[in-house]
């Protein structure tokens, strides 16, 4: 043996009894996570996935080097799904069973999403649609979030009494956004600006070397379908599609290309192998676009069938072993991520809000789609009752599913195997599935009944977000809404519900 091998013998030696001796987050390498999702689109809207005239060559793109979850689903409507991602368990139990009124916030003793990363070591950034609340203990920024770039209430100008409200007078174009603490008036069209902003934030956090989480939650392709006609002008014409189905299609374009240029970056950063990139099709079922193509599938938005709850969701992550361009068909959900995400970093999660997260882990599927997966049950449940009366909305627009059979509204029963389409109702043919999943879902309604912390709560007289626009750019407040009391809330129609 050289003298030069026998002088790197005992260095390459200490050198590995200090590299064992880091932090598990120093000595190994945790995945950068970007997690995308649009708003109100269909599994249908997607060329990838049977659209006829849609144009989403990056989603397409993705699909061939991504996992994709066929049987994934998502709550009825937008603040609930919010929920789930941010706890790892049905919205009803942080107490968000609306998106307006005071009961679409996360209830205070949520440990979220981006505080349990924050134990691995990582940053988090949102940028886009939060929709848990706009009162200062509910924004994202006292949520965990260490980047915020969002606007207000479910929609950008959106405005209800109570709590939820966007800045006054906002638009999709050149918006006003809410950045760490304050009030910024931009120049441009509102998912632009997004995706923008978080590259930006990415770009400053890979720098830095510290992995980083970014939620780019958006509030494209909802209401109002406000954009430059260059965007969707294309589509302007074509067989079936009106102009705001053209609208639509076109919001779901520009989030497409917005999307393809942060896989761009990745590849210009050197960071695909090593990023884990989710695309969560929507944050619930279809709206606009189903006339044109539902994906055989029966309701919309809204609705407890399929069609207001599964979204397709792609998963890419090379270094982690994901197999690309394959499927999985199991059934998983929207509160499956949280769990998911601190399995794949070694995120921790408190004694206090063990019981929290009922989510299970996707890291076995990730890496072996076809692995065993233990059938389960899902609850989904449109919520949206009058205040006070959850015992009316018990079984009105709800459904629990298995992997097979889904009981809607308590009624109706469908084999999902044999028609995933929810046509025919054989509930007279299998009444012992039936009673399987009544009785699962009366004991699930038992369970969620202390954690409604949101049915009787008023909000304040004045929607928190507009006063601080005020506070900051001057003007004169509203008059105090004398709507603000309970019960001439919920009959008050909000503009551009979410």
């Amino acid at each position: 043996m050289s003298r030069k091998n026998t002088l790197m013998k005992p260095t390459m030696l200490l050198f590995i009894a200090l590299l064992a001796l880091l932090p598990q987050s120093q000595a190994a390498t945790k995945p950068n996570i970007i997690l995308v999702m649009p708003d109100d689109v269909g599994y249908g809207d997607y060329a990838c996935l049977g659209n006829p005239i849609m144009r989403t060559p990056s989603v397409d793109a993705f699909r061939k080097q991504s996992l994709l979850f066929t049987q994934f689903h998502v709550s009825p409507t937008c603040a609930p799904t919010r929920s789930a991602l941010m706890s790892g368990r049905h919205e009803f139990k942080n107490g968000v069973t609306h998106t307006i009124f005071e009961r679409e916030r996360l209830s205070l003793k949520t440990f979220t999403l981006p505080q349990m990363l924050k134990t691995a070591g990582y940053t988090s950034g949102i940028f886009g649609k939060w929709h848990l609340g706009d009162e200062e203990e509910y924004r994202p920024e006292n949520r965990g979030f260490d980047e915020v770039y969002t606007h207000g209430a479910g929609g950008i100008g959106q405005s209800y009494p109570g709590s939820c409200g966007d800045a006054p007078g906002n638009t999709n174009i050149n918006p006003a956004i809410w950045h760490n603490g304050k009030f910024e008036k931009t120049t441009g069209y509102c998912t632009d600006l997004f995706f923008s902003q978080a590259m930006k934030w990415m770009d400053e956090k890979r720098k830095g070397k510290q992995p980083f989480f970014a939620f780019i939650s958006l509030n494209a392709a909802h209401t109002p379908h406000v954009l430059p006609k260059e965007y969707y002008e294309d589509y302007l014409g074509k067989p079936g599609v009106d102009a705001d189905m053209a609208k639509f299609f076109g919001m779901i374009e520009n989030v497409d290309s917005n999307f393809g240029k942060v896989l761009q970056k990745l590849k210009e950063w050197e960071m695909e192998e090593n990023t884990l990139v989710i695309y969560l099709g929507s944050d619930n079922g279809g709206t606009a676009g189903i006339k044109l193509f539902d994906a055989g599938m029966r309701g919309t938005k809204g609705t407890s069938y399929q069609g207001g709850t599964r979204v397709p969701c792609f998963f890419r992550w090379p270094a982690g072993g994901i197999p690309a361009g394959g499927e999985c068909a199991a059934l998983a959900a929207h509160l499956d991520l949280f769990p998911t995400l601190a399995e794949i970093t070694g995120g921790r999660v408190p004694e206090s809000a063990k019981t929290q997260v009922e989510g299970k882990s996707l890291l076995p599927l990730l890496k072996a789609p076809a692995s065993p997966w233990p059938d389960r049950m899902l609850v989904h449940h449109v919520g949206r009752w009058e205040r006070g009366q959850a015992e009316k909305g018990k079984y009105q627009k709800m459904s629990i599913q298995n992997a097979r059979f889904t009981l809607v509204n308590n009624q109706e029963l469908f084999d999902l195997k044999a028609d995933p389409a929810e046509k025919t109702n054989v509930i007279d043919k299998h009444p012992e599935v039936a009673a399987q999943l009544r009785a699962a879902y009366e004991q699930w309604w038992t369970d969620v009944q202390p954690l409604l912390v949101n049915e009787n709560l008023d909000g304040p007289a004045q929607n928190p977000m507009h006063v601080l626009y005020w506070k900051q750019f001057g003007g004169e407040p509203e008059k105090k809404n004398p709507a603000a009391t309970p019960k001439q809330k919920q009959r008050k129609k909000a503009k551009g519900d979410s």
